[in-house]
């Protein structure tokens, strides 16, 4: 017989995660003890940070990986990451260490309650009734965390069981594909054969599903205009692509109107939709016929409109584009390039992500998190990879940085690019002392403009008025925070400085900080101003 500690290692190898995302504690040395040699481990300085990290890896590999935290510790420091990880459907294993059991009812120091604090934000929370039942329940994990939609499952594990014996688990082959219902797919065929425009929602659960070169093609064979979905956690259409029009604005009205010369629409694995600010109106105009195909339940029950369509996105886009009937070319739109960004100073975001365009290498992975600055990011970068964007999936600031990192160690051959806020890098900064110690050559571009721009935005869109108090950030010198991380940084203020800066950092073999002076932004809320009628906050 082995131990539950041997068993759980080979079980590990046999899932292939061999890699191990962690902020250790008392309760977890029994199993770190002697880490096998075929292992390794990324050691974070906080648990936000880890499991951050463990989520870019996870969403690059598409594989399950495994973290390990500390006790009730994960689920207030951590919590935040899992919380990314549900929502952007990356699949972590998630293990944190409990008091001995023999104590555990005596209420001794470190004991924890996390599973039933973590348990909205997880697919599932579970601490073994018996020490034998541990590799199996993490086996389980697995295969659960791996199932459309993917996303984290949590385990808390008594600190005394790794050294009981067990039988040994075998990994089991547990198929991931759920296929759509070809009647229902059969109505969407017979609407878009109808539809005189129609038009295609892309989502992130193309990617998910490995499904983009079957939406290039399906848009293709339909000639259909193509959407981002709002707020996207990934982009995932071409955006040099002839049919790509942009991004649909986060709120009810403004969206509507998009979509108001559509008669068909098909949103690929998205939610139906993404608001932020609260604008009334129809949810899509009447007589737009709309249809949801995604992966996720959940997503499909919350849709207020529409018919949807649970299932595989690749499987559905091959079977309209095989069914429906191809549409001859229209005359479309031709892209229309942003303004040229003049050189100001202080420098503009939109300057700065023009040069940024012109300097990154063309498979350049982007793990943004610049809430004043997204329209700007998303009118200058062309990225037409896929696998290259990543960004926070709901407005918990603290996703970028770390999710840079993992994504960095998944993808050696590739750069990953980190614009992120002033603000939002102080919320994971710790992540900056694991790039060094791993040699990873990410690239982190701190947009300094001192001040929360966002919130200043959005301030200005609901009408609440700028007097509002902690909306500036002075005194912070992120140059020599990331210096003491061991993290070779510098500063650009002056606009002829940026291009041989970035230069400087794309050639490093190691990680790189600029942190460029850029006037205060937050003109605009997600791309939108008043114009679109917001409501008036008192």
């Amino acid at each position: 017989m082995s131990t539950v500690r041997e068993v759980t290692y080979q079980l590990l190898r046999d899932l292939g995660m061999t890699v191990i995302f962690g902020n250790p504690g008392s309760t977890e040395l029994p199993f770190l003890r002697d880490l096998p040699s075929d292992f390794r481990y990324v050691l974070a300085l906080h648990e936000r940070s880890a499991a951050g990290m463990a989520l870019g890896y996870a969403m690059a590999r598409g594989n399950a990986t495994f973290v390990n935290l500390h006790s009730i510790a994960s689920a207030g420091n951590g919590l935040s990451a899992l919380i990314d990880a549900f929502y952007c459907h990356a699949p972590l294993v998630v293990t944190t260490g409990q008091q001995d059991r023999r104590q555990v009812l005596a209420e001794p120091f470190l004991v924890s309650r996390a599973v039933e604090v973590v348990k909205p934000y997880v697919k599932w929370a579970y601490e073994p009734l018996r020490a034998e039942d541990v590799p199996a329940a993490i086996a389980r994990a697995y295969y659960l965390a791996m199932q459309p939609p993917m996303g984290p499952v949590f385990l808390s594990i008594p600190m005394d069981d790794w050294t009981h014996e067990c039988q040994s688990v075998v990994a089991r082959e547990v198929n991931h594909t759920v296929l759509p219902d070809p009647a229902a797919l059969d109505e969407v065929v017979r609407a878009l054969n109808l539809s005189r425009k129609p038009a295609i929602v892309a989502g992130s659960q193309i990617e998910e599903d490995r499904a983009w070169h079957d939406v290039i093609a399906l848009a293709e064979h339909l000639n259909a205009d193509v959407y981002q979905q709002p707020i996207p956690p990934r982009w995932t259409f071409p955006r040099t692509h002839r049919l790509f029009r942009g991004g649909l604005l986060p709120a009810q009205q403004p969206l509507a109107d998009q979509l108001a010369k559509y008669d068909t629409v098909v949103v690929l694995g998205a939610p139906v939709f993404l608001y932020y600010a609260y604008v009334p109106g129809n949810a899509i105009q009447p007589g737009t016929r709309l249809f949801q195909i995604t992966n996720s339940p959940n997503e499909a029950a919350a849709a207020l409109i529409g018919n949807s369509i649970v299932g595989n996105i690749s499987a559905a886009a091959k079977y309209l584009r095989t069914h429906a009937k191809r549409k001859e070319p229209r005359v479309t739109p031709r892209r229309v390039d942003p303004a040229e960004a003049k050189p100001e100073y202080p420098m503009t975001p939109a300057y700065l992500f023009e040069i940024l365009n012109r300097v990154m290498p063309s498979s350049v992975i982007i793990s943004e998190e610049c809430p004043s600055s997204k329209g700007d990011l998303d009118r200058h970068l062309m990225l037409d990879e896929p696998g290259s964007f990543y960004s926070v999936p709901n407005g918990i600031l603290g996703f970028g940085l770390p999710a840079a990192v993992g994504l960095q160690m998944a993808h050696p051959d590739r750069r990953v690019v980190c614009p992120i806020g002033d603000g939002s890098i102080q919320y994971s900064i710790q992540t900056l002392w694991s790039a060094a110690q791993h040699n990873l050559p990410v690239v982190i571009i701190v947009l300094r403009n001192a001040d929360y721009s966002a919130l200043k935005a959005f301030c200005d869109f609901t009408q609440v008025g700028r007097n509002v108090a902690g909306m500036d950030l002075p005194g912070i010198d992120v140059v020599k925070i990331a210096q003491g991380y061991g993290v070779t940084a510098q500063e650009v203020d002056r606009p002829e400085d940026l291009e041989p800066a970035l230069k400087q950092a794309f050639s490093s073999k190691r990680p790189h900080l600029i942190s460029v002076n850029v006037a205060p932004g937050g003109e605009k809320c997600m791309g939108m101003d008043r114009s679109v009628n917001p409501p008036h906050y008192r």
